[in-house]
């Protein structure tokens, strides 16, 4: 099962679109900072996930999310 995210920023109210196959391992990852493009803006609170049954179907909803 894949998982596409939504996540805010508590720090400044940013918004992170991601895809994953381990959601709690993930968010836990951009939490403590092993995420770079979101180690500056912790801690993030989880807004909404949707699961997928491949990751091909997880990918082309995150790209549609995010506008592409």
């Amino acid at each position: 099962m894949y998982n596409v995210y939504i996540l805010k920023s508590s720090k400044n109210g940013d918004v992170y679109i991601g895809s994953t196959n381990n959601l709690g391992k993930r968010i836990l990852l951009h939490n403590v900072g092993k995420a770079k493009s979101t180690q500056f803006y912790r801690p993030w609170q989880l807004l909404t996930n949707e699961t997928f049954t491949t990751r091909s179907e997880a990918t082309c909803r995150e790209k549609f999310l995010k506008g592409g």
